[in-house]
């Protein structure tokens, strides 16, 4: 069937802030069909509340509304824009769920739009527990003993009947939120009463566990004629019982027989076809290891995590291929963009093997448990391709960047046998090296199968890793006596498994550059092969490649034209988010429309980055010197640009110079001027610009020195790091002691800064520089106060609270720094500002994350401009004026998402630690509206109940009372622990005096788990020593799905919002539109 003519003007939903369990690979599947719409001559407009991405870029659709993701702002929408039809399958659960609600609500219908990708009725085929079950009983396809259950006594009786453990999913949420596994009855009641409020409707589905049984996907496509492929079948290494997200992931499955891969293959086409499926879908399986008995886990009726995995192995488009389908055509009418020769009716075939590894946000959360269960934790995942699993793995782990490079790296060697046997049982994020340390000791492979549940054939490929860890340590005594090296052929086999120069160094007493030069001699270096989907029987066109060792090269050797390498970010993680990806990809593009041939390494399969068709050529590889160094030998690039990829590509600076690789813009040693505090203090000096006082330390003793010669409060940190890592106020010397060790956790090449802690507002602002002019596009102000990372405050544009004298001169001190640091291209500036008086707190020469929002919101393109600064053009020619940009006439707020439910156990007070997974943005004429969106964006939905509970330290008393009389005012009942409440209660704010948790009931507890409460407004105490009483009322209610804020500030801006918004009448504004002023 040819494209429907009547769809002229489509309506696509994004996914919203990045939250874990809904990460970037909505954004790249978002903007693959957005692209691929537009192709097609339709007009897109697109919402999205998310301002960090590529996603909601005026060159992505042709109307931009970065807004919240809310029932009320779609309908406001439809009526101003009227599109034809609405596309929600790209937006993750978000988006399906608000499509959802809006067709049950008649709105669809009463304006005449229609839903295109899927039906309606489809997703709640897919979606509904109880309709999904009688749809497979329907088509005789297994599904595991369950029951839908509205409250928790049918739970209790249903689970008792077919015997625990017992499996609990809400209906309609994402990530396996509110899900889990109950072994007894005091589990499955405190699950249940979570997942039943969880739950969009308030139900959840209870079944019999098969945890232990093998999970493999299947990825399948559909069209409206009927015609089904499947893309691509991936195997978890991780038995049933880890989410998906969380589980080490192997594409093509490596231990399915030929009978099991038909069998669920056949089910798979099956199932999308009686659900009638239009566009690509997920099947999840169990299948027991021990016989052909298998179920279906779920089924996803949209673009899901693992497309976005299973489009990156097999370089086939299933986002933009979903789209098409979605206006008509069949797949025998798509032509694959890879091959530009099959069709997309062509099922890939892989002659290579992929891995997905999870990343973990672990290093941040040092207090949380690390067990891996149905509720997913990952922040972003790595991916790596070889020809090999044991290469593949061993690429995956180094791509990680958590300090892993091979299965030695974490330690197991000191338990005992028994405690290690223990230690399997346990599932986290450090399993394959217990494994690895198993074999080591020759605990045989049945047993260590039968506490894991991870099939034989793993468990075999992770023993021939740890064979070769030995092989290369028995030649350490040949080298240590000089009667010999390495043997030719065993470094050949060490390469052809992915291990690291270093690596082998390290076990055999060389030097790294002593086994470099060793395979230069012996031949064996890196090659590439090209990812083509059909097993090499078309060729493929798109240049998108991939290492090995032992085969023939497939790169076509390119010249003529000026080549760059563009380093990209790795993995997503707090601190390190989808911004650098937005920045890779406007530098690669830029550098593109400048006649350059444009080079890009990343090993995320999540981003936009790492699409077929965004550079010249992809290389598909973990960014460590080494494999960087492979390309960089092969390819020749004349320079590379490090300041768009985060801290991962600042960090190779050092390693491409050595290369003789030149490094474009600012060079590196201003890089390390502004990061090493003896110099940089010498910059501010000759700038005169003032700073905090402080001083360098390596020991507590220095640092206590110190911090007493400052007085306290002081700052912790180390240098070089980035998201504020291991950043601390202390306030004693216990606080020191404390913090010194857990930053020496890690070995330190580098010192540890201790700084006078000032109480101020934070002020942040990025901008471009030639080497002579600056452009600041906007001074951007935080509502929360100095001590709380700039990734976790409130952001607003234009600053609104600091007088135009403190504006002329945080222009002035950006220009001076720029010069003195000789910056070509962008710098980022923390200043704090005290009355009139402008401190800096830290520069950062290279892109920020603050980059994506202030170009969208500004309408100036930072990243575009940068890298034409880079490539030399200066700023005047670009039609600009040099120095502050004009103000905007509205008011744009940046909001931090968090996504501390995921993880139990962590803290979630805010310090100068990043925690925030991702972010969205509030824009409207008056701060109080854009504010009020700001929230709705991050999902705070108020008032509900109109009840609260306030318990805050003694330095925020008198604000607090404020604030109560403030939401006295709209109608809130204000509960208060016993010194708030009096300090509220004498000045007139009627308060409820409440018991602490330790005291007997009814206490603070009582209160969240009755599931009454709105929000909790609570300020810990700074330092180390704080009480064990805030951070259990703070991970309580954030369990209860309770809103809580621990800095005053924030509530501050809460109610400020609340008091003057209405739902019903927002104003929305299309930032396509946005000209710089």
């Amino acid at each position: 069937m040819p494209r429907n003519k009547e769809i002229k003007k489509v309506l696509v939903i994004g996914s919203g802030p990045i939250v874990i369990g809904q990460a970037a690979e909505f954004d790249y599947a978002g903007t693959q069909a957005c692209r691929s719409l537009k192709e097609e001559g339709l007009e897109v407009v697109l919402l999205n509340s998310n301002p960090a991405t590529i996603m909601t870029d005026k060159d992505i659709a042709d109307k931009v509304y970065i807004e919240p993701l809310t029932v009320e702002v779609v309908e406001q929408l439809i009526m101003k824009e009227n599109p034809d039809s609405v596309l929600p399958t790209l937006g993750g659960q978000a988006a399906l769920n608000l499509a959802m609600e809006l067709e049950e609500r008649g709105f669809f219908k009463e304006h005449n739009v229609r839903l295109i990708g899927t039906t309606a009725q489809t997703i709640k085929k897919a979606e509904d527990r109880l309709e999904f079950k009688s749809t497979m009983e329907k088509i005789g396809e297994p599904c595991a003993a369950s029951l839908v259950v509205e409250s928790v006594e049918d739970g209790i009786e249903f689970a008792e009947k077919i015997g625990y453990p017992v499996v609990l999913r809400p209906a309609y949420t994402l990530g396996g939120s509110g899900g889990g596994i109950a072994h007894d009855r005091r589990q499955l009641v405190e699950i249940l009463e979570n997942g039943l409020r969880l739950s969009r409707v308030g139900q959840v589905l209870v079944e019999r566990c098969i945890a232990g049984w093998k999970e493999i996907e299947y990825e399948v496509m559909r069209d409206a004629a009927g015609n089904c492929i499947t893309v691509c079948n991936m195997e978890n290494i991780d038995p049933v019982g880890v989410h998906t997200g969380d589980s080490i992931v192997v594409a093509p499955s490596q231990t399915l027989g030929d009978k099991e891969y038909q069998m669920l293959r056949t089910s798979a086409l099956n199932i999308i076809s009686e659900l009638n499926i239009t566009g690509g879908c997920n099947v999840q399986y169990a299948l027991n290891p021990e016989s052909f008995e298998y179920c279906v886990i779920e089924v996803n009726p949209r673009v899901s995590r693992s497309s976005a995995l299973a489009s990156k192995a097999t370089g086939y488009p299933i986002a933009k291929v979903a789209a098409k389908i979605a206006l008509g055509y069949t797949l025998d009418e798509i032509k694959n963009a890879v091959t530009k020769k099959t069709y997309a009716s062509f099922e890939p075939m892989l002659d290579y093997c992929v891995v997905k590894i999870p990343r973990l946000p672990f290093d941040k959360f040092i207090s949380a448990k690390r067990t891996l269960t149905t509720q997913m934790k990952a922040t972003g995942e790595v991916m790596s391709i070889c020809d090999n699993f044991e290469g593949a793995l061993m690429k995956a782990i180094r791509s990680l960047e958590q300090h892993v490079d091979s299965l030695m790296s974490y330690d197991f060697s000191h338990l005992s046998r028994e405690e290690l046997m223990n230690a399997l049982d346990v599932v986290d994020d450090q399993r394959i090296w217990k494994i690895a340390e198993a074999v080591r000791r020759g605990i045989p492979y049945t047993e260590i199968h039968k506490i894991t549940k991870i099939d034989i054939w793993f468990i075999d490929k992770i023993a021939n890793l740890v064979e070769m860890e030995q092989s290369l340590r028995a030649c350490a005594p040949r080298v240590a006596s000089g009667r010999g090296g390495i043997g030719k052929e065993l470094l050949k086999e060490a390469k052809r498994l992915e291990f690291p120069d270093e690596v082998i160094a390290r076990l055999t007493g060389l030097t790294e550059r002593q086994v470099h030069d060793l395979r230069m001699v012996y031949g064996i270096t890196a090659s590439y092969k090209m990812v083509d989907t059909c097993a090499a029987e078309f060729a493929a066109e798109t240049p998108y490649y991939y290492s090995v060792f032992g085969s023939e090269n497939e790169v076509e050797e390119t010249s003529g034209k000026k080549k760059v390498l563009v380093l990209g970010s790795g993995p997503i993680r707090i601190g390190q988010g989808i911004e650098f990806d937005f920045c890779s990809v406007h530098c690669t593009w830029a550098f593109a429309k400048e006649g350059y041939e444009t080079i890009i390494i990343n090993n995320n399969p999540e981003t936009v980055s790492t699409d077929f068709d965004i550079a010249d050529k992809l290389y598909f590889e973990p960014l460590t010197p080494e494999d960087v160094e492979s390309i960089v030998d092969l390819e020749k690039p004349d320079g590379a640009v490090v300041q768009f990829g985060g801290q991962t590509a600042i960090k190779l600076t050092e390693a491409l110079m050595k290369m003789g690789v030149p490094i474009l813009g600012t060079k590196a040693e201003d890089v390390d001027a502004a990061e090493d505090r003896e110099l940089f203090d010498e910059i501010l000096e000759k700038c005169q610009i003032p700073r905090p006082t402080g001083g360098t330390v390596f020991t507590a003793e220095e640092a206590k020195t110190v911090a007493n010669r400052l007085g306290y409060p002081v700052l912790v940190r180390p240098s070089y790091v980035l998201g504020g890592q291991g950043m601390q106020i202390a306030i004693n010397d216990n606080d020191i002691e404390e913090f010194i060790g857990i930053i020496n956790q890690i070995a330190q090449d580098h010192p540890i800064l201790v700084d006078k802690y000032l109480q101020g507002k934070e002020i942040e602002v990025d901008a471009v520089c030639d080497g002579e002019d600056i452009l600041i596009p906007g001074i951007m102000e935080h509502i929360e106060r100095a001590g709380i990372h700039s990734g976790d405050s409130i952001s607003v544009y234009p600053a609104k609270s600091i007088s135009d004298k403190t504006k002329r001169t945080i222009e002035e001190y950006t220009r001076r720094l720029a010069k003195s640091l000789h910056v070509i291209g962008l710098i980022n500036i923390q200043f704090i500002v005290c009355g009139e008086e402008v401190y800096v707190i830290e520069v950062n020469p290279r892109s920020s994350r603050t980059v994506p929002y202030i170009s969208k919101v500004t309408g100036i393109p930072i990243v575009p401009l940068a890298t034409k600064v880079i490539i030399g053009h200066k700023i005047k020619e670009l039609g600009y004026t040099p120095g502050l940009q004009p103000e905007a006439d509205y008011y744009a707020v940046k909001m931090p998402v968090f996504s501390f439910e995921k993880i139990r156990d962590a803290d979630i007070s805010l310090g100068p630690e990043m925690k925030s997974t991702g972010e969205c943005l509030g824009i409207a004429k008056t701060f109080d509206e854009a504010l009020y969106k700001a929230f709705l964006g991050a999902g705070i939905k108020l008032p509900k109940f109109s009840n609260m509970i306030m318990t805050v330290r003694d330095e925020d008393k008198d604000e607090a009372v404020e604030i109560g009389k403030r939401f006295e005012k709209i109608g809130y009942k204000i509960f208060a622990t016993k010194g708030t409440a009096e300090a509220l209660t004498e000045a007139g704010v009627k308060a409820i005096a409440v018991n602490k948790i330790e005291q007997s009931t009814p206490n603070l507890m009582d209160l969240i788990l009755g599931h009454k409460i709105d929000l909790v407004i609570d300020t810990p105490p700074q330092g180390a020593e704080h009480s064990k009483d805030g951070f259990v009322i703070r991970r309580s209610a954030i369990e209860t799905g309770v809103n809580v804020l621990t800095a005053i500030d924030t509530a501050k801006a809460l109610i400020t919002s609340l008091e003057n918004t209405d739902i019903q009448k927002l104003t929305l504004v299309d930032i396509a539109k946005i000209q710089a002023v």
